[in-house]
């Protein structure tokens, strides 16, 4: 049945990609398409969806990884958590491995931190709990999909009365990093995949303002090489008619509202804020601040930490790679210099990393 499943599966993307193709035929000039989704990168790259797509329909690898947009001067601060033999540093990961200025958890961890990995945000909550004498600081990054879970985690310490909890935040909101890259033109940009795990929450309304002000066609896809396909040929259709509305092929997973019981808990623990973004610089209202309501629960403030000036491997070219303007074979340090076991940069550290995909898949 598998099998059976598998070659069913083969022959309606061998059919869509013919279909893309004949469609492409009639464009007046090439399109990119850009995903924001590290899985969505994963899955294009894992089932060579590029090769199935004409010369004049360019996918594009965007800022989809939490962990590869998370800035190295993070790293550092997460880093500098561990000095005091009193803390435990607690974090997804993903996170263990990425390098700072001059080290890395992994390598502090190997030193004798207490640095400790965790599924869930209640875990790390779990851990402050059994341990009253020690401060318990949880490294809270990436988008909408994670925040929520966060939101709740502090909740929860609140609830419990944990004086020794707290959250390193460095959260981001995928809409507002996608109209920066809207605007650009050395992107040129024609149409999104929109991520599918961050719409699970936001909804797919959260990405009409971005369609109506831009001209910009958007489409919720699903992970699967059939969603892909689905989604790049409704973005075509789109183009062809001349249109940039919103529209969902992950109708399954997705909905125009998104979880508002998960949006109510995240923006009562939290609020907009400009942050910085690997690669992008600082993005006006693109991060999630913890609010001065729970301000007990921020390890930023909190915490004094003694931290040097970040410093970036300039041979390192992840935030190019990032803002879509170079892909992984570009950088002289791919594949060479850099590998999943000794990564330079957070684009081949995470698993959704567009580095960790090109060397896994695209070599």
């Amino acid at each position: 049945m598998k099998f059976q499943d598998e070659f069913r599966e083969r022959d309606l993307v061998q059919n869509m990609a013919a279909n893309i193709r004949a469609m492409a035929e009639r464009l007046t000039h090439p399109v990119n398409f850009m995903e924001v989704c590290g899985t969505h990168t994963m899955s294009i790259y894992q089932h060579g969806i590029r090769t199935l797509l004409p010369e004049n329909v360019r996918l594009v690898s965007g800022p989809g990884c939490p962990v590869c947009v998370t800035p190295i001067g993070y790293v550092d601060k997460a880093i500098a958590c561990t000095a005091d033999p009193r803390n435990i540093v607690v974090t997804f990961g993903d996170m263990l491995r990425v390098p700072g200025s001059r080290s890395s958890l992994m390598e502090e961890r190997a030193g004798g931190a207490d640095i400790r990995i965790v599924y869930s945000p209640l875990d790390a909550v779990s851990i402050a709990k059994n341990n009253p004498e020690r401060r318990v600081i949880f490294l809270g990054i990436g988008f909408e999909t994670t925040a929520p879970t966060i939101a709740a985690g502090i909740l929860e310490a609140a609830r419990l009365g944990l004086k020794n909890y707290s959250v390193l935040a460095a959260h981001k909101t995928m809409p507002a990093a996608m109209e920066i890259l809207t605007a650009d033109p050395e992107l040129n940009l024609s149409g999104y995949l929109c991520p599918p795990h961050v719409s699970t929450v936001i909804g797919a309304n959260a990405y009409k303002p971005l369609a109506e002000k831009h001209h910009i066609p958007c489409v919720v896809t699903g992970f699967e090489p059939a969603d892909v396909m689905q989604g790049i040929g409704m973005l075509l259709a789109q183009t062809l008619r001349d249109e940039s509305k919103v529209e969902i092929q992950y109708s399954r997973a997705v909905s125009w509202e998104g979880n508002p019981k998960a949006q109510t808990i995240m923006y009562r623990i939290f609020e907009p804020c400009d942050t910085l973004w690997r690669g992008l610089g600082v993005l006006p209202g693109s991060g999630l601040a913890i609010r001065d309501a729970y301000a007990e629960f921020d390890a930023g403030q909190v915490l004094t930490l003694d931290i040097p000036d970040a410093v970036e491997n300039p041979a390192c070219l992840c935030g190019e790679v990032l803002k879509g303007k170079l892909t992984p074979f570009d950088c002289s340090l791919f594949s060479g210099v850099c590998t999943p076991e000794s990564p330079v940069g957070a684009c081949m550290v995470s698993s959704e990393g567009t580095c960790a995909a090109a060397y896994k898949y695209g070599r």
